[in-house]
């Protein structure tokens, strides 16, 4: 087994020098924020909650408690770099307008955030002072053992005074002492990187948990019962769209084939009686017979073609949609890019979603012409069917866009129709791609 060691390129030894100096300033200038802080907060709240009694303190506590979320919103910022993320900011209770005075006072007294913002205020100053200690000590480790050789001799000492290592014979005190303090120095610096990282991830972290822990637990929670009621609504929309299209195929088999089945029975038994008087008629109406048996196939494949169309299948949907435009009875523009096999269900959806609107073209619209277009975006795949007809086209319950619209959601995707009245009809659906 090989391991493959990838070198530091120049851009990243960039970004590391670079974050090296972000988390060094942030614990530098943390150190007097947390000591100015702790300090307003402790006398504020203090002074406040003594003078509670006498009503005078909740404008104070108010005043410390907005002191407070100022100093939380500025650490918010100064985190973000050293995260490398961005935090969001959190709700924070507020008044009605119009609410009086002593309303707005206590309104921010009640909100958990702005306690946990002065919670964080007074004791910041035990993971910053931590961190400060660590990156003094490094940088000064780092930048003084390496640069022994340049200031050693400036420090006085005793014309009489022999090192150590002069006595017992091991050479020159001086270049030893310098040897040693560089090794110091050279261990200092090769530990900077982990060491101040580390010290600043444990106070960024500490400010986290405690000014966006709860609104980001808040924003997963919302997160997902949005997910959860997008799951629902899809499973909704697909069940509805299920039933919608059994109902037609109901309703065309009825209409159709189920007739047409009849009479071909009707007609087969009035052959069988014409035999033995009437061979001619007999004849005549096997014709009529086999005429109608054509048609019901006719009308089988048509409606097998709207349930799974074969072309769909073997060749995809820009090949269906160019079948499907031929047979249309309005003059179709097509702009079909080569989009390549798409996951079966949104390639069925985006066939139906063209199917139906040119249906609905034909029947309803009066128009003289149709484009279909197809695109491939950000937002995922774009279906767009635009005509020059009356408009009027609406999915209100009740229209037959309805079940349409319901098809796309149930695909995860979204359907949109722009028909104002005599200046035609455009039906926009997006469906998700992977």
């Amino acid at each position: 087994m090989t391991t493959t060691i990838t070198p530091l390129g120049p851009g990243r030894v960039s970004r590391i020098f670079r974050q090296l100096g972000i988390d060094t300033q942030y614990v530098l200038l943390g150190f007097p924020l947390a000591v100015i802080t702790l300090v307003l907060c402790i006398t504020g709240f203090s002074v406040g909650l003594g003078l509670a009694v006498l009503v005078v303190g909740f404008p104070l506590l108010f005043a410390t408690v907005f002191q407070a979320r100022g100093f939380a919103t500025l650490e918010r910022a100064r985190i973000g770099p050293v995260l490398r993320t961005h935090l969001p900011h959190p709700y924070y209770k507020r008044a009605e307008p119009g609410a009086g005075f002593w309303r707005r006072t206590f309104v921010p007294l009640t909100d958990g955030q702005s306690w946990l913002d002065l919670v964080h205020g007074v004791f910041r100053l035990i993971p910053s002072t931590i961190a400060f200690v660590f990156v003094v000590t490094w940088w000064a480790g780092a930048l003084g053992g390496l640069t022994t050789v340049l200031w050693d001799w400036s420090i006085p000492r005793p014309p009489d005074n022999q090192d150590l290592p002069e006595l017992l014979g091991l050479g020159s005190g001086t270049e030893l002492r310098v040897l040693l303090h560089t090794g110091i120095g050279a261990v200092f610096a090769l530990t900077l990187i982990p060491v101040v990282r580390g010290v600043a991830l444990l106070e960024a972290l500490f400010a986290r948990a405690l000014l966006s822990g709860v609104s980001e637990l808040r924003e997963r929670v919302a997160e997902a019962e949005r997910s959860r009621d997008r799951a629902r609504a899809q499973t909704t929309a697909a069940v509805s769209a299920e039933a919608s299209a059994l109902r037609r195929l109901e309703r065309d088999i009825h209409d159709g084939p189920q007739q047409r089945l009849v009479r071909l029975a009707m007609d087969l038994g009035r052959a069988d009686l014409q035999f033995d008087h009437d061979p001619t008629a007999a004849r005549a109406t096997l014709a009529e017979a086999l005429a109608q048996t054509r048609e019901t196939l006719e009308e089988l494949r048509a409606l097998s073609r709207g349930i799974a169309p074969p072309i769909l299948v073997d060749r995809g949907l820009r090949a269906a949609l160019t079948a499907l435009a031929a047979r249309s009875i309005v003059p179709v523009d097509m702009d079909l890019p080569e989009v390549g096999r798409l996951a079966a269900n949104i390639e069925t959806t985006a066939y139906f979603v063209v199917a139906e609107a040119l249906t609905n073209v034909a029947k309803h619209s009066h128009a003289s012409e149709c484009k279909v277009t197809l695109q491939r975006s950000a937002y995922g795949m774009l279906v767009t069917i635009e005509d020059d007809g009356v408009g009027g086209a609406s999915l209100a319950k009740g229209h037959g866009l309805t079940g349409l619209s319901d098809r796309v959601r149930a695909a995860g995707g979204e359907l949109t129709v722009t028909s104002p009245l005599d200046a035609g009809t455009k039906l926009v659906a997006i469906l998700p791609i992977t």
